[in-house]
C-alpha cells in the first residue's frame, strides 16, 4: 500500500484549530483550498458592502494558499461559490473572470441563505491539480 504525503497549509488564525481544519491541503499533486472569505492578513473583511471587492481580495487569499502549496491558479480545475445574494452574480463572476479568464475552471455558483459572519457577502473555495 501506498502513503502519499499530505501536507496542511494554515493561515495561522485562531479558527483553524477550534474548527479543526486548514486553509489548504496537498495529498500528492492535488490541492483542495478550504472556503475561503474575504479577509486580510489580520482577520478583518475587505470590503464590505462590495461583493465584487470580496471575490478579488478572496481570490488573492486563494492564490496565496496555492503558492504555499506548490500550486498556481494556473493548476486550478474547479471552484465552488457561495454567494448570500444571487442578484450579486455578475460583479463576482466579474472577478473571477478576471483571474481565471484562461484557466476557465469547472464552476458551480449556490445562493446560501447566510455565511459565518452578516458583512461576508462571498464564500469560494477552490481544488487544483499541480501538473507535471
Amino acid at each position: 500500500m501506498r502513503v502519499t504525503k499530505r501536507q496542511h497549509i494554515s493561515t495561522g488564525t485562531k479558527w483553524e484549530p477550534i474548527v479543526g481544519y486548514s486553509r489548504a491541503v496537498r495529498v500528492g499533486s492535488v490541492v483542495h483550498v478550504s472556503g475561503t472569505t474575504a479577509t486580510d492578513s489580520n482577520g478583518k473583511i475587505v470590503g464590505v458592502g462590495d461583493p465584487y471587492q470580496q471575490a478579488v481580495q478572496i481570490l488573492k487569499n486563494i492564490e496565496s494558499a496555492l503558492v504555499r502549496a506548490g500550486a498556481t491558479l494556473k493548476d486550478v480545475v474547479r471552484t465552488r461559490i457561495y454567494v448570500v445574494n444571487m442578484d450579486d452574480w455578475e460583479k463576482i463572476g466579474r472577478a473571477h473572470g478576471e483571474y481565471f479568464k484562461d484557466v476557465r475552471p469547472a464552476t458551480s455558483m449556490v445562493e446560501v441563505r447566510r455565511l459565518i459572519s452578516p458583512e461576508i457577502l462571498v464564500e469560494i473555495e477552490a481544488e487544483a491539480i499541480i501538473g507535471e
